[in-house]
Order: structure tokens, then sequence, then C-alpha cells
């Protein structure tokens, strides 16, 4: 299945077909971006609100039973702030992001992580992103199917053209393969009684060519 490009064209009949293979999986983890965006004129009255509504909302998620090792920091930003009016720039303010990635290994926690955020200071939820943590064994289910269509396809034209196929490929190319997870995006966001997020289900594809020789 390996055999170089050099030994495939040693072979005059050869089938080249494409096979595409997709798995369905439930997601067990949910990734979600969430932090505070602070806006004053004084940039110290800023940093130092900011800072401490990003450690009411660390001090709630470790309460929820949140590892620390779980919660990172993603984007720390100071921006200045201008008001533009007949051309003239004027300035307004400073700006300080600061945003945290929480993973979530227990994806019923998600709408209680975003609510608890919520409510301790958060003020922007820029998206919860839902995903498997062992993501190669469904992938590798995925490659099977792949390569079964290929067989498939140059099973078919093989019929088609009266010869016979010759089932083990001369080589398989992997060409892609990808997790595509149900995002759930949010902008800034409003504090709710509860937040209802549905994970859905990840569909895990993956592709390859296939080479595959006839008489």
């Amino acid at each position: 299945m390996n055999t170089t490009t050099a030994s495939i064209e040693s072979f005059r009949n050869i089938i080249e077909v494409s096979g595409e293979g997709t798995v369905a999986a439930a997601p067990d983890r949910a990734l979600i971006t969430l932090g505070v965006v602070t806006e004053k004129a004084n940039l110290s009255e800023a940093q130092t609100e900011n800072a401490a509504a990003v450690s009411s909302i660390l001090q709630s998620l470790y309460q929820l039973g949140i590892p620390k090792e779980k919660v990172q920091t993603v984007q720390y930003g100071i921006d200045i702030q201008y008001n533009y009016k007949d051309g003239v720039q004027t300035f307004r303010g400073y700006k300080v992001t600061h945003l945290l990635r929480v993973t979530a290994d227990k994806i019923e926690q998600t709408g209680v992580i975003v609510d608890t955020a919520v409510r301790h200071g958060a003020n922007t939820i820029s998206g919860v992103q839902f995903t498997s943590a062992h993501p190669e064994a469904y992938y590798h289910q995925a490659l099977t199917k792949a390569v079964h269509s290929s067989r498939q396809k140059a099973a078919t034209l093989a019929t088609a053209m009266g010869v016979a196929l010759h089932p083990t490929p001369v080589r398989i190319q992997e060409v892609s393969h990808g997790v595509e997870p149900p995002p759930y995006q949010m902008a800034t966001f409003a504090a709710a009684a509860s937040t209802p997020i549905q994970p859905g289900e990840l569909n895990i594809s993956a592709a390859v060519k296939a080479y595959y020789s006839y008489s």
C-alpha cells in the first residue's frame, strides 16, 4: 500500500479514486472562552477593576470543582479608545480585555459554568465549542470507511469497464482529516436564570486517494 509513485507507473492499468468516511460521535468535552472587558478613562482603574472581576470568576469556577489546570488565559490586551467627530480624534479611555479558556470534561456543566462566570463578573462569552477528548479512535473508524468507500468506487468503475479489479490497492494516500464540532457562538452575554446549551454531535471525517490495478 506504500509503494512509490514510480512503482505505480509500472502498472499500465490503474484506477485512481477518492474515498470519504464520516463518523458521528457524542462530544465529551467543552471548551468555553469567557472573560471580562473593562473600559475606563484611567488605565490603572481599568486594570484594577478587570483583575478583580477575573479573580472573582476564577474563584467561582474553582468552587464548582473546575481544576486550576483546566483554566488558562488565552488573551490579555490593553487598547486605547478614541472618539471620532468631524474628522477629529479625541482620547476616550482604555479597554482592558482578559479572556479565559475553561475546559469542562463534564459537558453537562457547560451551562452552569457560563451562568456562574456571568454572575461573578464575566461580560463576554466569545464561544463554546464541543469536542472529543479522544478523537483518534473515531478518526480511525472514519479512515476505515474512507478506504472501503474508495474500494467500492473502484469496483463500480471496474464493473462498468468489464475488467477484473485487484482488491488490494497499489497505493493509498491520506488526503485530509478533521473534526467538525457544533460550535455554540456567543457574543457579549447577559445574565439569565439558566443557560440551556445543547452539545449536539461531532462529525469526524477522513478522506483518501487510492490507486487500484485491474486486469
